[in-house]
Parts: C-alpha cells; structure tokens; sequence
C-alpha cells in the first residue's frame, strides 16, 4: 500500500473514495464549517444524512453516501465524544474505512479528519496513525490459496491536509508507514502453516532483512546449541525432525550505546509434546511464534526508519512434538544459564526456550532486554483479550514498556512477581521446575524467566491473549494481529528522541 498526504480543498477532490472523521460532539445536525465546502459539492447530501439522525458519530458509526459530484463515495466514519478522541481511535477508524473501501472493491481511499474532530492529536501523530491505521484494516492473506482470490486490494492511501501542517503529516505518515510494512510482516508470518514456517524458515526471513537492510544476522543449528549448551532449547526441540535454532539480528544506528535487546519465543509449531494439547482449534498452535514474528517485524521497521540506537533480536525457534525421542515429564535438563531444570509439563515448553535465549542476551550487554512470548493460557483468563501481561525486574523499564504501549494501541498490564510466587516453581531434584501449577500460572511462568535474567533490566510481555482473534472486528479480520511491532517500536523510537 502506498500512502501520502496531499494538499488539496476538499471541494476540489476528486477520489473513489473519501473517508471523513467526524465526532459526535459536532454531529448536531448541522455541517461542521471545515466541511461546508465540500458538503456544498456534495449537493447538500452530507446535511441531509446529518439532519435524518442516521450518523450520530459515535465510535465505528459508518454511513455511505453517494454524490453526484466531487468524489464518488464519502464515507462517515463515528469518532465518539470528545475527550474519547485519541491516536488509538483515529487508528481505528483509519482501519475500519480501509476495511470499507475493500469492501466496495475499490482499490484507492482518502482520509480526512476535520481539526473539530481531532481531539487534541498533533498533526504529526495523526499522519501517523491514520497511516498505521490503514494498513491495518487493508492486511488480506491470499498467498496460500491457488483459487483466484477476486478482493481489492487498497494500494493506496492519502491524507488530506492543510498547508501548515504538510510537514508534520508527513513526518507521522512516514512512521507510520514503515510500522505498517512491519506489522504486514508479523501477520503474514504469524498466518503461515506450520509445515511452511519452520524454524528454519525464520532463519531465512531474518537473512533476508538482513540483506536488504545491513543486519548482521547469525544462526545457531543444533549442533552449535549442543556447544554452547543451551540445552534448554535442545530439550524443547528433541521430538522434532525440525532443526532448531536460535536467530540474532543486530542493528547499529548509534556508536558506543549499549543495545536494547528483543526477544521472541518462536515455537513453530506447539502440540504440547508428550503432555499433548486437546485437538480441538489445535491449529491455532502455529501462532506460538508471534513473538518471533513481533521481533522480525519490528526490525522491517527498523530498517526502514534508521533511527540512531542500537538493537539487538534473539529468536530462539523449535517445533514441540510428541516423539520416541520428546523429553518426558520428569525429566532434568541444564540450561544455558547453568541451572538445572525439572521438566514437569512438556507443554510449558516456552519458557524453557526464553530461558536460554535471555541467558545469551548477557553476550551483549544490553541496556534493557524485552521479550515477547504467547506463553500461558492463564494470561487469557486474567486478562482476556484486551491486555498484554506485563511482569520484570525494573519499574522505570516497566513504566516505559506501558507508556509505549499505550500510544502504539498495544496496552499493558502489570503483574507481581512476589517472593511468595517463587517458591511455587521450587523442585525436589533440580533448582528448579518449569510450571508451578494452574495457581498464577503467568506470574509463576514470569518468576521461572526471571530466573535466568542477570546484570539487565528486563520486561517480559505474555501475548498470549493478544496476538491473534478467533473473530472478526470492524476494524480487523480474524487471525494474526501482528501485535508487538508497534509496541517495540514506539518504546525503540521514544529511547532514540522520537
């Protein structure tokens, strides 16, 4: 999808489509002023829905009109009260007329938000969620289907402005813009089947960026984890035929700064191995690698904005299958680290990956170090659908981590990591157990990383709610939600001055 922003009175558009913000607190039954102009080309057709009460403006309102002048649809789109207007509202709506356009089968859409309706947001946050927006609600998969898949494609994007506010759009749509390439990633990876993305696979992707944009990529195969003694990912990744890896990208933008460090569980594949998952939506399992595919995302969008900071990613990727060779209840491994693990649940197989790979970030002495891991079912229970589970070892980290994600959509949670839930993870034979039982089963899976995380400040982000839908929203398809692209690159881009 290609985006601008383009100067131009409302008046004198010409487009397929022309999408309008509007908020309920000017929906009264009269046109804004911003808009009589157009409302005038439009024939007075915008008064007349206005006036019959169709369109109040409340959040994901739509109404579609068809003029017989000026653009060929304009579309309403709800914005709510007033002090409801945020970035995350104006990205919604973006969304959702990407998403409408589509519909239509029309393949272009212009979008703009009359100052009435903004809310507050600078011009430049506004360039760059309408344009993260966008891309949102146009992201369709079809790359699997040998059917010709007849949909529109949005493939381009413009926002009107005003004059003075040109550069300040288009700093914010160029952000956005490259967050949006990043999340397109995420999603397309997250989508992919398990018998196409293989650990393998990842490996290849993150080369791939690594050659379009100057990463230094390296990749760790089973025998160079035998090596090092990461045993911990080994156990992991025994019942498989998949070779395992473990993936690092390092992006130097700034000299003699210390990296931040993005972590991303990349279970290719999870049926819980010998303590085996229930058939039923096992599928769904293909998603346990969002957090690799967040990682891989986000350095998309690294490379495409250059911004002065250093940033490393670490993805250790496997399968986890049952086997004659799969590790087994009871079984003692030892980590990288150098502590030994007692295996009570092979379904708890995440963090055992995540414990070798934050032990290894210690090799680059990292400012901060954030992982990213579809790691417990508990998550979803305390927190739905809604909210990231947010746990670590740093409050100030923690407290960056929220504020990022609230302005990136992506919002946060904490959760206490207490001495008491420590000892839940306490083993009879080894220094530790990798599940303490149903009781806080996230804190306790966020006590077991903490184990292995020394001389860093570290985050971790259980995703395991938010990475992906069973349903269908407004502003979004069912499936992968490419969540942890923007979250990282608003914390990235807020340590590197914005």
């Amino acid at each position: 999808m290609n985006s601008d922003v383009k100067i131009v009175p409302l008046e004198r558009l010409t487009a397929p489509v022309l999408a309008v913000g509007l908020g309920s607190q000017i929906v009264d039954g009269k046109v804004p002023s911003s808009l009589l102009g157009l409302d005038s080309q439009l024939q007075g057709a915008m008064s007349r829905v206005l006036e019959s009460g169709d369109f109040k403006g409340e959040r994901d309102d739509f109404v579609a009109i068809y003029p017989s002048k000026g653009p060929k649809r304009v579309l309403l789109i709800g914005l709510g009260k007033p002090a409801e207007i945020t970035r995350a509202v104006l990205r919604r709506a973006a969304a959702i007329a990407a998403r409408k356009t589509i519909a239509l089968g029309i393949e272009h859409l212009a979008f703009y938000v009359p100052h009435e309706s903004r809310g507050g947001v600078p011009p430049v946050v506004v360039g760059q969620v309408l344009t993260e927006g966008a891309a949102h609600g146009a992201w369709q998969f079809k790359e699997l289907k040998a059917t010709d898949d007849k949909r529109a494609k949005l493939k381009s994007f413009e926002i009107i402005g005003a004059r003075e506010e040109r550069g300040d759009l288009e700093r914010g749509r160029r952000i956005g813009a490259a967050i949006g390439i990043g999340q397109k990633l995420a999603r397309n990876l997250q989508m992919l089947p398990g018998n196409v993305c293989t650990p393998t696979y990842l490996t290849e992707i993150a080369r791939l960026l690594g050659k379009a944009y100057g990463f230094k990529v390296t990749a760790l195969d089973r025998s160079h984890l035998e090596k090092a003694g990461m045993y911990a990912i080994l156990s992991v990744a025994q019942g498989s035929a998949q070779e395992p890896q473990l993936i690092t990208l390092e992006y130097h933008g700034a000299k003699r700064t210390a990296p931040i460090c993005l972590v991303g569980k990349g279970v290719t594949f999870d049926s819980g191995g010998i303590s085996i998952k229930p058939a039923l939506n096992m599928e769904e399992m293909k998603y346990d690698m969002s957090g690799a595919a967040a990682v891989l995302g986000t350095f998309e969008v690294l490379g495409q904005l250059k911004p002065e900071i250093n940033v490393v990613g670490v993805i250790p990727a496997t399968e986890n299958l049952p086997s004659g060779t799969a590790v087994k209840p009871g079984d003692v491994i030892r980590s990288h680290y150098g502590k030994t693990i007692e295996i009570v649940n092979t379904d708890a197989e995440g963090r055992l990956i995540l414990a070798d790979a934050l032990s290894y970030a210690r090799r680059f002495k990292p400012a901060c170090v954030i992982d990213a891991a579809t790691l417990t079912g508990a998550i979803v229970i305390g927190l739905g659908h809604h909210a990231i589970g947010l746990m670590g070892n740093d409050e100030q980290l923690m407290s960056e981590v929220r504020k990022a994600g609230e302005l990136a959509g992506e919002r946060c949670w904490p959760l206490p990591l207490w001495e008491e839930f420590r000892d839940l993870n306490k083993s009879d034979v080894a220094d530790v157990k990798n599940s303490g039982g149903r009781a806080a089963g996230s804190i306790t899976a966020g006590w077991f990383l903490r184990e292995f995380v020394d001389g860093f400040p570290w985050a971790h982000l259980d995703i395991a709610g938010t990475a992906y839908s069973d349903r269908e929203s407004a502003a979004s398809p069912k499936g992968p939600s490419g969540l942890g692209v923007r979250l990282f690159s608003e914390f990235i881009l807020g340590r590197a001055g914005g």
